[in-house]
């Protein structure tokens, strides 16, 4: 019995080692798939953060995060009522004008929409001269007052960021009413005495819509920039450097409704402000020579052709359809629009093709009545004037502008508070 009992207390001995044994096993195994499960999901979540990564770079890269958070503008101290400029062109250009030349000035110069305008003239004694300026003088003058407007408004629009000129990263400039080489970016850099690393870039041939690639160009400049910079989209426009006064229709027209004046947009990646989405644009050189300037005897002059209102509204709703695209909205749901202001003809066809409600014209309207046509500045101005009204987080925007070419270009931002990009 002992024996057999030895027996059976070294079997059951053996027994628990083995027990043991196994349990450690599968307590080590058990671990070990723990730890394996644990480092499969590490490296998952490795390989989503690596590959959302690579996509934020990506679409960084296509489409750059830019907040336009303020905007300065700037117009010339003399200014023209429609009425006293009626008196004066029927007084001045009576004999140079057929008797229907003379007609139609006065209908532009009586109509309701504009009530005044800005030039760049210091007085109506300078304000004659206009008639027989000398194409070198012309240029002198544009230069001067394109050069003033535009440091004041980029001084403006500093101002009411927060920012002074050390946080300038970039400047974009655009203008189609004179043309100097340097280009005018040098000289309100010198103006503003910006160190001469800054780069600097001047754009033409957009005519009344160039706002808007000069945005495009500074969204891409700004993902270049350190963070706390910013990238300045300035245009300016000397419209009374391109007088010329004829019986025809495109320059009587065109003496009744443009101005002059400028506007800078400050674009950042953190703050307040509309956050641009992409921006959308369409050449249609089919429609060319229904809007452009031409130069004749080394001046520029004007050309409108009258149909022009209709067929940017036949040419503007596919532009608006690619910006609306992959989403719910229609025109007609987004609150806030700045529409160029090319004319009273024009804001109305823009509404009818587009199914807006009068009141979506409301603030093109009131720039174009206080400043007439200030060609590419103007969808800038009314977006000063959206601003202020301080929308609504989530608050949506449509700027479309369009001018020579004839092109058009469009975008939608997005009301967004303290964001940091």
């Amino acid at each position: 019995m002992r024996v057999w009992g030895s027996i059976s207390s070294a079997d059951t001995s053996s027994d628990s080692q083995r027990a043991s044994t196994t349990f450690s096993c599968t307590v080590s195994l058990f671990g070990t798939v723990i730890l394996f499960s644990v480092f499969v999901e590490i490296s998952v979540l490795y390989l989503k953060i690596i590959y959302f990564t690579a996509v934020q770079e990506m679409i960084q890269r296509t489409d750059p995060m830019a907040i336009i958070t303020h905007v300065g503008t700037a117009n010339p101290d003399f200014f023209l009522s429609q009425k006293d400029a009626s008196a004066i062109m029927t007084q001045h250009y009576r004999d140079e004008l057929s008797r229907r030349g003379l007609s139609v000035l006065q209908q532009v110069l009586e109509h309701p929409a504009i009530e005044k305008r800005h030039m760049s003239v210091t007085d109506h004694g300078e304000l004659l001269t206009l008639k027989n300026e000398d194409p070198d003088a012309r240029m002198t003058r544009f230069t001067r007052w394109a050069v003033g407007l535009g440091k004041k408004a980029i001084e403006t629009a500093l101002e009411k960021a927060g920012k002074n000129k050390t946080h300038i990263g970039a400047i974009v400039c655009n203008t189609c009413t004179g043309y100097v080489c340097p280009g005018i970016s040098t000289y309100i850099a010198e103006a503003l005495e910006l160190p001469p690393t800054i780069p600097l870039f001047d754009l033409v041939g957009s005519g009344c819509g160039g706002a808007l690639p000069n945005i495009d160009l500074a969204k891409r400049l700004l993902s270049d920039c350190a963070d706390d910079q910013v990238v300045i989209s300035l245009s300016v426009e000397i419209c009374s450097a391109t007088f010329e006064m004829s019986n025809d229709m495109s320059l009587i027209i065109s003496n009744g409704i443009f101005g002059d004046g400028a506007a800078a947009a400050v674009l950042s990646r953190e703050g307040a402000g509309f956050r641009l989405g992409k921006i959308y644009s369409r050449y249609l050189p089919q429609h060319r020579e229904k809007v452009r300037f031409t130069y004749k005897k080394g001046r520029l002059h004007n050309r409108l052709d009258p149909k022009l209102p209709h067929i940017i509204a036949q040419e503007l709703p596919p532009l608006i359809e690619d910006v609306l695209a992959g989403t719910d909205t229609t025109p007609s749901d987004i609150p806030y629009w700045a529409v160029h202001p090319g004319g009273d003809k024009v804001l109305t066809e823009v509404r009818n093709s587009l199914g807006l409600e009068e009141t979506h014209m409301d603030i093109s309207r009131q720039v174009l009545r206080e400043y007439g046509n200030m060609s590419s500045p103007s969808v800038l101005f009314e977006l000063d004037r959206i601003l202020s009204q301080e929308p609504a987080c989530g608050d949506e925007c449509l700027m479309t502008a369009f001018g020579a070419g004839l092109s058009a270009f469009a975008v939608k931002g997005v009301y967004t508070t303290a964001y940091r990009g």
